[in-house]
């Protein structure tokens, strides 16, 4: 005969369990974002002209500048979508600042690449969406 037991596990609740799947859904997506603008930045750093130049454009920067901007903020932000997988207060934060620079960076170069950058754009707004819906306490801001 085994004994009862004494400790009671926890069982998650629909709140925790939509906290936890809404972090889930941001960290895949900050992945995917950030592999996304890696493979960007190395087309823009490799062979820039894969991009359409554009004359006369108010923010002009050199396409091999864009591709170090996009492979930085791709790489930042695959970091930071590790930490989002390890439920890191950090993370959060860092995922709505580097999502918001990801928005930033594929407007500014939206005329080299339209239809990709909207793409981006769509994709980081989702990441901060997740990631702002959710509260500290595990509770998301429809409970």
């Amino acid at each position: 005969m085994t004994a009862p037991r004494t400790t009671h596990e926890h069982e998650p609740t629909t709140r925790e369990m939509w906290a936890t799947g809404l972090t889930a859904f941001a960290a895949v997506m900050l992945l995917l974002t950030g592999i996304l603008d890696i493979f960007r930045g190395i087309m823009g750093i490799a062979r820039d002209d894969v991009f359409l130049t554009t004359r006369s454009y108010v923010f002009q920067f050199s396409l091999t500048g864009w591709g170090w901007v996009h492979l930085v903020l791709g790489a930042v932000a695959v970091v930071i979508g590790l930490g989002l997988m390890r439920v890191s207060a950090w993370a959060r934060a860092g995922g709505v600042v580097i999502a918001a620079l990801i928005i930033i960076a594929n407007f500014l170069s939206l005329p080299y690449y339209p239809v990709w950058s909207i793409v981006m754009i769509a994709l980081a707004a989702f990441t901060i969406w997740a990631l702002c819906v959710v509260r500290k306490d595990g509770r998301t801001i429809f409970d």
